[in-house]
């Protein structure tokens, strides 16, 4: 910039005047810098964040009030574990062997809603048969039930998943999930009803 350019403006530090334009008096290589005094709002918004950002932290991390990430996520996980609990216990008041095997393994509704979980999370492992092909898993049509061979038994080690005393299976020592982390009660009731419903001769005393 020439200082044919410059003629008009002022020469100095920084602008103090609103609307007043100045040509810093630094010069660096040939460039030089002009200055304006900021508009009021700006500041306000700057100086707001600054006095907003103290006061956030001097909530969160000197007197607590704020709550921490970790601290929210731990009660959200508590408050939806406490309402799993409830719904299992509630299901399981009135869930007993015979009424899986009477009642819910016998309610068309049911066992088609167990069917369509079980092809949505157990043919994987399990076969479109039941009969394990993969070797993965156990099969659920040899009429041996290595967990319990119970109706609420069987309810128990999908809610629960493989115990933990188990080594697997060999030898990949593959074990099953607790399903119940994500199916309520009720669902799990189900899959189990469609699974006796394959296996009504093993269930035909309940």
């Amino acid at each position: 910039m020439s200082d044919t350019d410059n003629t008009q403006y002022r020469r100095g530090d920084f602008a103090r005047a609103k609307g007043e334009v100045i040509l810093r008096e630094h010069e660096y290589d040939g460039i030089q810098e002009f200055d304006q005094k900021l508009p009021n709002w700006w500041l306000f918004t700057f100086y707001g964040a600054i006095v907003f950002f103290f006061g956030m932290w001097f909530l969160y991390y000197t007197i607590g009030v704020i709550p921490s990430d970790h601290e929210r996520i731990t009660t959200a996980v508590a408050s939806v574990n406490e309402k799993k609990s409830a719904a299992l216990a509630d299901t399981m008041s009135n869930l007993t062997d015979a009424a899986l095997v009477n009642e819910w393994a016998t309610d068309e509704s049911r066992v088609k809603a167990g069917e369509a979980i079980y092809l949505q999370v157990c043919i994987a492992c399990h076969g479109p048969n039941m009969d394990a092909p993969t070797k993965l898993a156990l099969s659920l049509v040899d009429h041996e039930w290595k967990y319990g061979n119970n109706p609420l038994d069987i309810f128990k080690l999908i809610n629960n998943g493989t115990p933990a005393e188990s080594k697997g299976m060999e030898p990949s020592g593959a074990r099953m999930m607790a399903f119940g982390q994500l199916y309520t009660p009720d669902q799990i009731a189900e899959l189990t009803a469609y699974i006796i419903s394959k296996n009504k001769e093993d269930f035909k005393d309940f």
